[in-house]
């Protein structure tokens, strides 16, 4: 799996996998379970992973719908 994008905010993360779902890309939200440890204060990122053979068209579409990866 790559990483795709890494953000603290939720929106984000949900709007890009709505987006990646509706192209039929299978994508992983990683890091849940430690940001809602921290305390849910946004201080840790979370990242969202696609599989190897999907990380281009997956930034594709992330790229055409102005989404901030974080991993510039």
């Amino acid at each position: 799996m790559k990483e795709l994008l890494r953000t603290n905010d939720p929106t984000v993360i949900a709007f890009a996998q709505a987006l990646l779902q509706g192209e039929g890309i299978d994508c992983f939200e990683m890091d849940v379970n430690i940001s809602i440890l921290e305390g849910s204060i946004g201080i840790l990122p979370r990242r969202l992973m696609v599989r190897d053979q999907d990380h281009f068209r997956a930034s594709a579409v992330i790229r055409d719908n102005e989404i901030p990866t974080g991993q510039d």
